[in-house]
């Protein structure tokens, strides 16, 4: 279903192409076709999608419905296109030839002018490569360079290299320029999210090499894009076209740049010593607008110039905010409603009909998104107390919902209305815990045993375990499960005292003072 939504994305709001959606979306361009289909014969557009439910998406989608007869006549002549291109290549073979092969196995297909209109318009867009005319607004070609440079560390005077990111777009070739500590995820997303600062406005795609920051996995047709990667070109409703692997000519324009930039930057920049990532981009920045400001061999004009003549009103607006990059794990719904967030040691409280499921976190620095099928269901502030609870009052079943967040007098108060040992029996366990926190969980699984075993049994239960000074959920659950409780009390062994014995030290041996 995240699928369907990022086709219509990019073909409603970055008005892409179908043959641009298929490569960025990692789909074939006829089963994008389809799904743009279906959705226009349902009214279904992207607003719509982003906030339905996953279930509710795929049930719209089943839907069946009767293809219409123009469909079946260019599905049928779609499948032969590239045995068309194949046998067009073979000695004394024409169109004419391929057509009345064409119409012997499909009589009803289409005319012989209707033929070569639908291959010629197929062909046209399988021989579109980067050579061509870019047009403003449309691509912003990155990648890294291949030569570094480095920061120096003051006491010891040893060298670190550093990456060096390179942005242009391909209309007015404006470049942007950055050095980074490294070519992973988050470096490289903020490098492309200050290069789109840095024009002022969002191109309909980004163009990056096969690197594991933006492709996972590279491939020819169908790249794995990096998920955070994806998250990035949605905020800003972009979409990523990576370059084909072993094809130069798809990134020619940045492969470019960064031989402007040895020349441009690196070469006034050699015999200097910087000692910090921030000095060295403070220099970069004032070579680079520098560079950018040069008028252009066969253009006569600067590239700021041709910027703000041709592109600058072809991107689209920057959103109102900065990407946050966030980071992602997926979790099971703990009894109590809330979600374990590792990173944090934190619990995150959901609805409770929740309970038992498996969810997303998505968090950033600030903020912790929790979605169930596509549809977020809780949001928090992020919090780094560790073990402690973040807890939303609606988020409780109405049996718990108190005043305020959870509190150890609710838990006693609680214990005391059923019998005044499972209040003591509480109060133990808070207290054996460093955090009363900590002991909330149990404590509340104590509580409910009542509902499966009766506050009776609960009460005689926690009167064996406070005998046996063992504060757990688990001590209770065994002794009701295993119907402990009675054989005791029935047999007289609970109220029977220690035979005594010298090597019996009894408690006070443990906790006396040693004289010293």
């Amino acid at each position: 279903m995240n699928k369907l939504r990022e086709i219509l994305r990019l073909k409603e709001i970055c008005a892409l192409s179908e043959r641009k959606v298929s490569k960025a979306i990692n789909l074939s361009r006829p089963v994008v076709n389809e799904y743009l289909k279906r959705c226009a014969a349902l009214g279904l557009n992207y607003p719509a999608a982003r906030d339905m439910p996953d279930d509710v998406l795929e049930a719209l989608l089943k839907q069946k419905e009767e293809p219409t007869t123009e469909d079946t006549r260019y599905n049928a002549l779609a499948e032969l296109f590239e045995h068309i291109a194949k046998e067009l290549k073979r000695v004394g073979v024409t169109r004419k030839i391929l057509w009345e092969e064409y119409r012997r196995d499909n009589p009803d297909g289409y005319g012989y002018s209707q033929f070569c209109y639908h291959y010629q318009k197929w062909a046209n867009l399988q021989e579109l490569s980067m050579h061509i005319e870019h047009k403003a607004g449309e691509n912003m070609f990155v990648d890294f360079t291949g030569k570094k440079l480095a920061i120096v560390d003051r006491e010891s005077g040893k060298p670190t290299p550093v990456e060096t990111y390179v942005g242009i777009l391909g209309a007015s070739k404006l470049i942007y320029v950055e050095v980074v500590k490294s070519q992973k995820k988050h470096d490289f997303i903020s490098a492309t999210d200050n290069a789109i600062r840095y024009t002022g406005g969002v191109v309909e795609a980004i163009v990056p090499d096969n690197l594991k920051s933006a492709v996972t996995k590279a491939h020819r047709y169908e790249p794995d894009l990096n998920l955070d990667f994806v998250n990035f070109a949605r905020h800003y409703d972009l979409a990523i076209l990576p370059a084909r692997p072993n094809k130069p000519r798809d990134k020619a324009l940045v492969e470019g740049a960064v031989k402007i930039v040895y020349q441009q930057i690196y070469a006034p920049l050699r015999d200097r010593v910087f000692h910090s990532l921030d000095d060295l981009n403070a220099a970069i920045r004032v070579e680079l607008e520098r560079l950018n400001s040069m008028p252009m061999k066969g253009y006569g004009k600067s590239r700021w110039e041709l910027f703000n003549e041709v592109e600058k009103d072809a991107l689209r607006p920057l959103p109102a905010e900065r990407y946050c990059i966030q980071e992602h794990c997926r979790m099971k719904v703990a009894f109590n409603y809330h979600v374990y967030l590792k990173a944090d040691s934190h619990y995150y409280s959901v609805p409770y009909q929740y309970r038992g499921l498996y969810v997303d976190l998505f968090y950033s620095e600030k903020t912790v998104e929790i979605y169930h099928k596509n549809e977020r269901i809780a949001l928090h502030a992020r919090a780094r107390l560790k073990y402690k609870y973040t807890t939303v009052l609606k988020h409780m079943p109405p049996e718990h919902r108190y005043k305020e967040d959870w509190c150890a007098e609710r838990f006693l108060s609680w214990a005391e209305s059923i019998d005044n040992d499972v209040k003591t029996f509480i109060d133990r366990v808070l207290s054996s815990r460093r955090h009363p926190e900590q002991a909330y969980k149990s404590c509340l699984g104590i509580l409910n045993l009542a509902r499966a075993f009766g506050k009776e049994r609960l009460a005689d239960a926690c009167r064996i375990a406070l005998k046996y000074e063992t504060y757990t959920y688990k001590m209770i659950d065994n002794i009701l499960k295993h119907r402990l409780e009675r054989a005791l009390f029935q047999e007289g062994l609970f109220d029977a005292p220690l035979p005594e014995h010298e090597n019996i030290r009894g408690r006070d041996y443990y906790t006396r003072e040693v004289a010293q």
